[in-house]
């Protein structure tokens, strides 16, 4: 049986190849700061890399909030990650939240964000690092920095542009309105909108879905479409080749083919 990484705010379970994160802080709910869950996240992450079994990431929240990013009371204190001088605050966001993104990036299988409640700031940020975002029709979010009189810190505004336009994005942040689910998905921020009964098993399909594929070249796959990001299309198109031969070469392969074959059959 393989074994899970020890978290302390969030639990995790692995079953026919999806791994589910559940982040287990309603009482702050689940802010990303002020609790464990950015070291939940980031050793998550590793683990999945290293985790031969995993083809799936499932990321939820416990409670009715899916994150609600940074903690207020902890900035209206100045304190926990927002007290000290300029270069201790620099310090802290690099060595604490800013790890998140850096990790979820280099994640090798699909990240599916199963949103079942308010996801604001940065944690509006985290459902947007993830490869497919799922919302129930609770879930609100909001590029709400600027409200604080603070900047998305944790990389936010790299990843909502890239998913939706420069100009959207740049509308969502610099007024910092919250909008629902359903408007989350006309700006194409959220593939579906369920009710909230329905989220975690629409969620846990579609995982079983991408988990039903060869493991391998699953993994090659989402690490083509994470570099064909930063690519040009000469370097890409080298890279898939050599992708490419190393699934020709590998057993699933064929795997796949005989069965195909045998359904057309």
């Amino acid at each position: 049986m393989t074994a899970l990484p020890q978290l302390e705010d969030a639990t995790l379970t692995l079953e026919n190849r999806v791994a589910t994160l559940t982040m287990n802080r309603h009482d702050l709910r689940n802010a990303l700061t002020g609790s464990a869950l950015i070291d939940d996240i980031v050793t998550t992450a590793n683990w999945v890399n290293t985790c031969a079994d995993v083809s799936v990431l499932v990321l939820t929240g416990a409670g009715s909030a899916f994150s609600s990013g940074g903690n207020i009371k902890d900035m209206a204190e100045r304190g926990g990650d927002f007290g000290g001088d300029v270069a201790e605050v620099e310090n802290r966001y690099r060595r604490g939240i800013q790890r998140i993104p850096l990790a979820l990036q280099n994640v090798e299988v699909p990240i599916i964000a199963a949103i079942n409640g308010p996801a604001i700031g940065a944690g509006f940020d985290l459902a947007n690092m993830c490869d497919i975002r799922l919302a129930s029709t609770k879930a609100k979010f909001g590029e709400t920095f600027l409200n604080l009189g603070i900047i998305p810190g944790d990389g936010g505004a790299w990843f909502m542009q890239r998913l939706i336009g420069y100009q959207r994005a740049a509308e969502l942040t610099l007024s910092g309105r919250v909008i629902n689910a359903q408007q989350a998905k006309e700006y194409g921020l959220v593939l579906e909108v369920y009710e909230p009964d329905e989220l975690m098993a629409e969620a846990q399909k579609m995982a079983a879905q991408f988990a039903a594929q060869p493991p391998k070249a699953t993994r090659l796959t989402k690490r083509l479409l994470k570099s064909a990001q930063r690519m040009e299309l000469k370097d890409f198109l080298d890279l898939s080749a050599c992708f490419q031969g190393m699934s020709h070469n590998e057993p699933e392969h064929l795997d796949a083919v005989h069965s195909f074959m045998a359904k057309m059959k």
